[in-house]
């Protein structure tokens, strides 16, 4: 049996009218039935009331990149500047959907904006503008570069811990430590790090890339770079989605070892 991975949605505005769509891109999709090897389940932005019904049915939380920024009411920041785009909806819901899964032991693998919200959902905060910072690099999307180059180029470098869970998860394949090519795609960051989490990446200006969940009882990861756009052809993304998908069939056979002494018993 296939675990079943949760994928929190987007509120996106589609057709003519904008009618507002719960929505996922097809990357998400196609990396869990691929490298993951789970069934996708997507999570409607419908505000905290469904965590509760909805965790115990996953084996997995896939937390997405997204256009949209976490609100900053909900670190403490300053309002965004004028046209930048958020979500509160989703945000009403992963938030929430995050601390759950890490109290339950739900694997749980956080993407970009996801790796946003795992922060902020545990006591962070965010640098709204990495590009403004002084001494810091432009993390966004380069303007020069057409899709799908713009997804699989590698943005820049992260110095990984040698010692840490990114080193065990890759090893036996051929990376370097101090220079791993990321295609890092983004506007927003880590400013101050939740007390849960161990920084395990880093960018040439010290922006934070890769942290763990600190004392996590299952699988909780966190990378500020998109695997899901180049796992077919990188080694080290492809195996990011393979450890998560161990976690979670992991777990989806300890569901499966439970139930098989009641429905004997019946």
């Amino acid at each position: 049996m296939r675990p079943l991975i949760g994928i929190p949605c987007c509120i996106k505005a589609f057709g003519a009218l904008a009618m507002p769509n719960h929505a996922v891109s097809d990357h998400y999709i196609r990396v869990v039935m691929g490298p993951v090897g789970g069934v996708p389940v997507l999570i409607p932005a419908a505000g905290e009331d469904i965590v509760a019904e909805m965790l115990p049915r996953l084996d997995g939380l896939l937390l997405t990149g997204s256009r949209s920024n976490v609100q900053p009411s909900l670190y403490a920041g300053p309002p965004h500047l004028e046209g930048t785009p958020e979500d509160a909806a989703r945000d009403s819901t992963t938030l929430p959907l995050i601390r759950a899964a890490l109290a339950a032991g739900v694997p749980l693998f956080a993407i970009c904006r996801g790796f946003q919200e795992l922060n902020v959902a545990l006591g962070g905060s965010l640098d709204q503008r990495i590009q403004d910072l002084p001494g810091r690099m432009d993390h966004s999307t380069p303007v020069d570069q057409v899709l799908p180059k713009v997804r699989t180029g590698k943005a820049h470098a992260v110095r990984v811990a040698a010692e840490g869970t990114l080193a065990r998860i890759w090893a036996g394949l051929d990376w370097q430590a101090d220079a791993v090519p990321v295609n890092s795609l983004h506007n927003q960051g880590v400013a101050r790090l939740a007390p849960r989490l161990v920084a395990e990446g880093w960018a040439p200006d010290g922006t934070i890339e890769a942290a763990r969940v600190e004392g996590a009882p299952g699988f909780a990861y966190g990378v500020q770079w998109h695997p899901e756009y180049d796992w077919q052809t990188d080694a080290l993304s492809r195996r990011l989605f393979e450890a998560f998908g161990a976690a979670a069939r992991r777990r989806a056979e300890g569901k499966e070892e439970r139930l098989v002494p009641a429905v004997a018993a019946e």
